[in-house]
Formats: C-alpha cells, sequence, structure tokens
C-alpha cells in the first residue's frame, strides 16, 4: 500500500524496523527538549502529513520500551488519525513514572500502526439474540 506524506521534519520517514514489524515508529520533530513532568501531558509534533486512503486509519500507540523504563505512554492509546484528517501527525504523551521525563528531537516517542476499518450503520431493535455470557460484564469469567 502507497500512503502519500509529507515530511516537514529533518528526520527520515517512519520505517517498518523488521519484515514482520506491524509498527513504525514516530519521532519527537521539535526545536528544543521537551520536559515532562510526572503525571504530566503534552502534544509533540513529528513534522508529518499524511493522506491515507479510504477504509483505512493509523492508530498511534506507546513504544513499549519508553513505557517500561520512563513510565511514559501515549494518553489516548491507541490515539485514531482518520483517513481524511490532513493536519500534522501529533503525539499525546504522559508522563505516568515520578520522575521528569526529557523529550529530545529525533527521539522515537510513539509507533503507528496502519489498519483497515469498517463503517457501521445502526439497526434499532427491541430485543437481541441470547448468548451464554449473556449480559456478564467485567470480571464476570472470573480468575482461573
Amino acid at each position: 500500500m502507497k500512503i502519500r506524506i509529507i515530511n516537514k521534519s529533518h528526520h527520515p520517514l517512519p520505517a517498518y524496523a523488521t519484515p514482520q514489524s506491524a509498527g513504525m515508529d514516530l519521532r519527537a520533530n521539535i526545536q528544543s527538549p521537551i520536559t515532562l513532568n510526572p503525571l504530566e501531558r503534552k502534544l509533540i509534533g513529528t513534522g508529518l502529513y499524511m493522506a491515507l486512503p479510504e477504509g483505512y486509519e493509523a492508530q498511534v500507540r506507546p513504544r513499549s520500551g519508553l513505557a517500561l523504563k520512563h513510565g511514559l505512554t501515549v494518553l489516548n492509546s491507541p490515539g485514531t488519525i482518520d483517513a481524511d484528517y490532513r493536519g500534522e501527525i501529533m503525539v499525546l504523551l504522559v508522563n505516568l513514572s515520578d520522575t521528569p521525563f526529557v523529550v529530545n528531537d529525533g527521539e522515537r516517542i510513539a509507533q503507528m500502526v496502519i489498519a483497515r476499518h469498517e463503517q457501521a450503520t445502526f439497526e434499532t431493535v427491541d430485543t437481541l439474540d441470547e448468548t451464554e455470557r449473556g449480559a456478564g460484564g467485567y470480571g464476570h469469567t472470573g480468575i482461573q
């Protein structure tokens, strides 16, 4: 699949690290380092603009290494970039640790996964079909 992209950053385009990678790293494109204090959140620009094909979205997800080592995550994970969005791809980072974290220009701050999606239409009905689970919700299946 080809995706049209404008790169206004001074970093390389996102790319897959291995032949079977699902996500591509997004890099911070910032003028100066940004400090995220504990429990603070900030939008970080990437300098990337793209046009996804209809029926696709880009999901912005945390990088596991930043989450494990520094408590940094994408707050609205996964963040969705719709096919008709043409603005800059931004990453909403939050620091869930108890120490400040400094984001530097060019740092890999998130990953992006391109995914196909469907749009649904709703049909109003009076009843739903029965299942074994029924209305059992959170914790319904117990711990086994």
